[in-house]
């Protein structure tokens, strides 16, 4: 028996990029939206006015994501504007999800909008009915792969509406470049033989781990495309940015070998943080202790959930003009209490901020993490060794998790939050990330 179609060395990556997800996602509840131009985004009054997300038809009179919402009606003044709904955005992640592990049980998560498919080991399976038809015409693997990453998209639209992209490679980082080269509802397959005429050619900053700050250095050193960056001395790259320098040349040159993680296989969290643009500016001492008393609450919260304390805390300041400075402190013992964050934040803010210069968002994060069952006693938030007032905010903040738990997360906060006119009412409005 012949084994021509069977498959190679190679893997098969597919990264399975939503179109415009949350509008998308609008635009099953409101059909009308697929017919003007439209976007969801942060509400204006509350100082959250960016868009999160744009149609097809906004995209054409030039709106781009995380642009103002004055800016975007200045291109497009009919532009309809939606609020965004992250638990429905949510709920259709779950359901999109669900439909690729059908067809492999590695699929990795990387945002509520992309994931990572690697089907090298069930290509076979979904390619059996065709399987006479593969051999005869004597498809390659990749070839297999391109065919079914269509059924997967058509599956896709078919049972949630929303339209997804699909860059098809044998490694994670060229198929993410992929899954933007031939947008919206289609597919690009890189491949061995095209790769160099397919991903060279693009700029370096369309390269997966390229930031803005990295790409303005390497066009320092007239490194402007992908193609230059993997004929770049390797040296160089790593006197620039170090570690990152090998890493960005190995990308550039197919040479990612990643893996594509298992469904439930996810990476330890290594940071819990929350951040919030408040509805005015926080100008008194009040006013930012009342931020940073809500901001710590959430972060403590979750630290607990995840079993975890932490070692440094982290405060990130942004003024009215948005220009922002990061500030961070090692604990004095491991913590996963709201009170010894809100301190620590407080004692970073007061060190490095002048009380009284307006602060227009907070973001406070929770840093080298380590297990509970792990970590030392804490210290009394009053510097003195106390167990037994340390036991007591630790039991009064349990106390406060358990009654949430039962009755709603707002069913208790710290009292200088209520009735506050600073936004903060809701932490879904917050932007939470562990990472």
């Amino acid at each position: 028996m012949s084994h021509d179609c069977q498959p190679g060395s190679d893997r098969i990556i597919f990264h399975c990029d939503c179109d415009s997800f949350f509008a998308s996602v609008e635009e099953t509840f409101h059909p009308e939206y697929k017919k003007i131009p439209m976007a969801v985004a942060g509400d204006p009054e509350s100082r959250r006015g960016i868009i999160l997300a744009k149609n097809q038809l906004a995209k054409g009179f030039g709106v781009k994501t995380a642009e103002t919402i004055w800016s975007a009606k200045q291109k497009c003044p009919d532009l309809v504007l939606a609020p965004p709904r992250h638990h429905t955005y949510g709920e259709f992640c779950v359901r999109i999800n669900a439909i690729y592990a059908d067809y492999t049980d590695q699929v990795e998560r990387f945002s509520v909008d992309e994931s990572w498919l690697d089907v090298t080991g069930s290509l076979h399976i979904f390619g059996q009915r065709d399987a006479v038809a593969n051999c005869a015409s004597r498809l390659s693997p990749m070839e297999q792969g391109a065919k079914l990453a269509h059924a997967i998209r058509r599956r896709v639209q078919r049972e949630t509406g929303v339209t997804i992209s699909i860059g098809v490679s044998w490694n994670k980082i060229f198929a993410k470049v992929a899954s933007d080269i031939n947008k919206p509802n289609n597919i690009c397959v890189v491949t061995r033989e095209n790769y160099r005429d397919v991903i060279w050619s693009l700029p370096v900053r369309d390269l997966f781990g390229v930031g803005h700050k990295a790409a303005e250095e390497l066009h320092r050193h007239y490194i402007r495309t992908i193609g230059d960056l993997a004929a770049a001395d390797e040296k160089m790259l790593r006197r620039l940015f170090g570690k990152m320098g090998g890493e960005l040349h190995s990308s550039a040159n197919g040479l990612d070998e990643s893996p594509v993680k298992r469904i439930g296989e996810e990476e330890p969290v290594k940071s819990v943080g929350n951040g919030l643009t408040f509805k005015r500016d926080l100008i008194s001492e009040h006013d930012i202790r009342t931020g940073v008393i809500a901001l710590a609450d959430s972060v403590a919260l979750r630290l607990r959930r995840h079993g975890l304390k932490c070692m440094t805390v982290q405060v990130t300041i942004k003024d009215s003009a948005l220009k922002s400075i990061q500030r961070q402190k090692t604990t004095s013992h491991p913590t996963q209490l709201a009170a010894a964050l809100t301190e620590t934040a407080m004692e970073l803010i007061k060190a490095s901020w002048s009380i009284g210069k307006p602060i227009r968002m907070l973001t406070i994060t929770a840093g080298n993490l380590v297990p509970e069952d792990e970590a030392v006693e804490q210290l009394s938030l009053f510097g003195e060794a106390s167990d037994a007032k340390a036991k007591k905010t630790e039991k009064l903040e349990q106390a406060m998790d358990q009654i949430r738990g039962k009755y709603g997360k707002h069913s208790i906060q710290p009292g200088v939050i209520l009735g506050n006119d600073l936004g903060i009412r809701d932490s879904d409005e917050t932007d939470e990330k562990c990472t």
